[in-house]
């Protein structure tokens, strides 16, 4: 019996023996058992290539590696993968919101294997926003062989994230408000359950696969002092304004080196560009989670023994200067890592410039001898929070994810108020967070509005009426009339043997000569014809086409495509397709 039989046969006793509410629980579980072991996966793979590189014995390995990571990577994804790389969690909610939730089966393997080379080889992203790309891809396609909907194949995209961000982190309550924050904007109690399963059974997973090996790690050491509050405030301002910083110059970098169109010559430029970098600031070598683990140890001196140009300096004021040239440069490097054609998230450089953020502002305060002395590592730890919570445009999940990844909540009030600072001042400069901007921009990602997210279900193409009876200028009105006696239309367009669209005549038009005879011999569609208000063109966005009736009006638009005439949409069948798929979406 092959594959499908047996599945066909279990979902016709799914059907008979289980309610699609208890269904859909089950495989969310399901799911955060296979997005745990993918988190597993790739965090071993790329601790498996780091202990290669280690063990090649080539002198300053670490600046020919990453350039070999981005070549093998940009070449991989173009000749081999045939798929565009770039920022997956925007791909994510690229998919969510113009894909119908349906994401390629490649993307449960091909951001694993990409993302493991580049940040294996070092190059300056992380490990978390391939993960939940490919825990995504997971969780969308398991719900596809389910035959689940389209909300319960989203929800399982939102099962799959909390599993690998839970799996990854071994931090289960942030995985699932990164879901509710990032991926999912639509949630309810009976949704929230599937949510908590992926996440719980994601970390079980890499707990009994890894046991405490986690991405990242640190036991709290210096208690929280009320009298910190003003202090912790001021970093909350500086992270967002960090956060603004860290965005707007990742992406400039990124468009900036994506200005080389040919695949190698871009990777080759971005990698040595990169390279140069890293020979100057080696802790951007890497994710640079380990940079800021010597940090909450008390050891910052040795991020400036690594690089070898200031190994001889153990100045405060250095390290400082040294920390402050990391920060500038951190987003340089993660935009030249991602836009020459490596793959990684912005989720590990946002924690780190964030730890660095963090640790300049402690430093410098205890360095000033303003009298009042503050905890270096908790500063660091709560900065990471702060630049997270900007970037990310997710508050709560930089919360969780830093009082989880501490093993307890004693920074839990300074961490509200740094993250929501943060998050406010980031806010008043970018409206929307890194992962969707550019969606907004383009028009693929339209948040928290339920009437344009319907609308931009609909396709312009499947919208087009091409059954309209069509005239020529010369033509009489006897010939139209010919016209008007065989279709049930009352719009008529003027198209000449170029197939271009001259005008549109209307009933209305000729209601009150088309009978008379003397008219119908002299009286040409040229002299009848009306110029359209606006014209609209089928690979137009629908809030686009929507604006533009409004704008005018009308209720028929024609549509033109490379100057050709290709057929009318209507604002009246529009609103029939949106009603049909809303009716759909509620019962569902």
């Amino acid at each position: 019996m092959s594959f499908k039989q047996l599945l066909a046969k279990f979902l016709i006793w799914r059907i008979r023996h289980l309610s699609t509410r208890n269904f859909v629980i089950i495989v969310g579980g399901l799911v955060g058992i296979v997005g745990g072991v993918a988190a597993v996966s790739l965090k071993s793979a790329v601790h498996f290539i780091q202990e290669l590189i280690k063990h090649t014995n080539i002198d300053y390995s670490y600046l020919f590696f990453p350039v070999l990571g981005i070549v093998i990577t940009a070449l991989l994804a173009k000749y081999l993968l045939k798929e565009q790389l770039g920022h997956g969690i925007t791909t994510i909610l690229f998919y969510i919101s113009k894909k119908s939730s349906i994401i390629h089966r490649n993307k449960m393997f091909s951001r694993m294997i990409t993302s493991g080379i580049t940040v294996g080889c070092g190059g300056s992203v992380g490990l978390e926003a391939p993960i939940v790309v490919t825990g995504s891809a997971i969780g969308s396609n398991i719900a596809r062989l389910m035959h689940l909907n389209y909300k319960q194949r989203t929800l399982m995209i939102g099962c799959g994230a909390a599993a690998a961000i839970s799996g990854i982190f071994n931090s289960p309550v942030a995985g699932v408000i990164f879901s509710i924050e990032v991926i999912l904007t639509d949630i309810t109690i009976g949704t929230f359950i599937p949510l908590l399963i992926a996440s719980v059974l994601g970390s079980m997973v890499s707990m009994l696969l890894l046991g405490d090996d986690v991405l990242f790690s640190f036991e709290l050491t210096d208690p929280f002092l009320a009298s910190d509050f003003v202090f912790f405030l001021l970093l909350g301002a500086i992270c967002g304004l960090v956060s603004v910083y860290f965005t707007r110059t990742t992406l400039w970098t990124e468009k900036a080196i994506s200005r080389v169109k040919q695949v190698f010559p871009r990777a080759l430029l971005g990698g040595l560009a990169l390279t140069v970098i890293i020979f100057v600031l080696a802790p951007l070598y890497g994710e640079g989670y380990d940079s800021i683990k010597l940090i909450l140890q008390g050891r910052a001196q040795e991020i400036v023994a690594s690089s070898a140009l200031f190994s001889q300096f153990s100045d405060p004021w250095f390290i400082v200067i040294f920390g402050l040239a990391i920060l500038l440069l951190k987003p340089v490097a993660t935009g030249l890592t991602i836009g020459a054609g490596g793959n990684g998230g912005i989720f590990a450089p946002s924690l780190f410039i964030g730890g660095i953020t963090g640790f300049i502002f402690s430093q410098v305060n205890n360095l000033l001898n303003t009298g009042h002395s503050i905890s270096i590592s908790n500063f660091t730890l709560v900065g990471m929070c702060g630049v997270m919570s900007g970037v990310l445009h997710a508050p709560l999940t930089a919360i969780f994810l830093i009082a989880e990844i501490t093993s307890g909540y004693t920074l839990f009030l300074p961490l509200m108020l740094v993250s929501a600072v943060a998050y406010s001042t980031n806010s008043y400069f970018e409206k929307y967070s890194f992962y969707t901007s550019k969606l907004v921009k383009s028009g693929d990602f339209i948040p928290y509005d339920k009437d344009k997210q319907v609308l931009s279900l609909i396709s312009i193409e499947k919208m087009i009426e091409k059954d309209l009876l069509t005239i020529h200028p010369e033509q009489t009105l006897e010939e139209l009339v010919g016209l008007i006696k065989k279709s049930r239309r009352n719009i008529f367009p003027v198209v000449n043997e170029k197939n271009e669209l001259k005008g549109i005549i209307t009933l209305d038009d000729v209601r009150e000569i088309m009978f008379d005879p003397q008219s119908q011999k002299s009286v040409i569609a040229q002299s009848l014809m009306h110029r359209p208000p606006e014209t609209v063109q089928s690979d137009e966005k629908m809030e686009e086409v929507m604006a533009k009736f409004e704008k005018t009006g009308a209720w028929n638009l024609p549509v033109i495509d490379h100057g050709q005439y290709v057929g009318i949409v209507s604002k009246s069948r529009i609103f029939n397709a949106y009603r049909t798929k809303l009716r759909r979406q509620h019962k569902e």
